[in-house]
């Protein structure tokens, strides 16, 4: 094989809205409220491999904001961008589909957010930063975590074990939202 042919890929085929939804459950009511909203935000980023050498990234953001006890607008967009991926090593598949790609497709999801808000009546809900890195990392460790008090327990339940190997560190508060714990993900103006 030529030299050119074995060189890696990394191209942006497409970068597209994925699935849009909007909810204003108790409209036109919900416009007359004074109260301060109180916006939660939950995110998701997904990957899947779509071809040989083609692969699909997205990111999902869940907009849930209330008045009081009622939902005041709840919104939820998914942003897909499609990233020919070739002759990469394996170590490195992770970090580009988990952390290269969400980067380059969640601008477009945050621009896409702020539009359909700020359409719906309500003052737009601008999209801090995300350090995808970041999360991945803490998901790994989350993971490996996982699999230590899986193998803890598995060693307690089996015969003869007494259950020592366990340090009761499994949950131990690190989960909450993808978007850094839900506090500073988003703003409301």
């Amino acid at each position: 094989m030529t030299e050119q042919a074995q060189a890696p890929t990394f191209a942006i085929q497409r970068v597209y809205l994925k699935d849009l939804s909007v909810e204003i459950p108790h409209a036109p009511r919900i416009f007359l409220e004074t109260q301060q909203p109180n916006v939660e935000i939950q995110m998701d980023v997904g990957n899947e491999q779509i071809a040989d050498g083609i692969h699909e990234s997205t990111v999902t953001i869940t907009i849930t904001t209330k008045v009081g006890d009622k939902v005041a607008f709840l919104v939820e967009a998914r942003q897909g961008g499609i990233f020919e991926i070739r002759n990469v090593p394996d170590e490195q598949m992770p970090l580009l589909v988990n952390v290269v790609c969400p980067n380059i497709v969640y601008p477009y999801l945050r621009s896409n957010i702020a539009d359909i808000v700020q359409r719906t009546g309500f003052p737009p809900i601008h999209l801090a930063e995300i350090n995808f890195e970041g999360l991945y990392q803490q998901r790994l460790q989350q993971q490996m975590q996982a699999g230590q008090a899986q193998a803890g327990q598995a060693q307690a339940a089996a015969p003869g074990g007494k259950g020592s190997g366990g340090n009761g560190s499994a949950g131990n508060g690190s989960g909450g939202t993808a978007a850094g714990g839900g506090n500073g993900s988003g703003e409301s103006r």
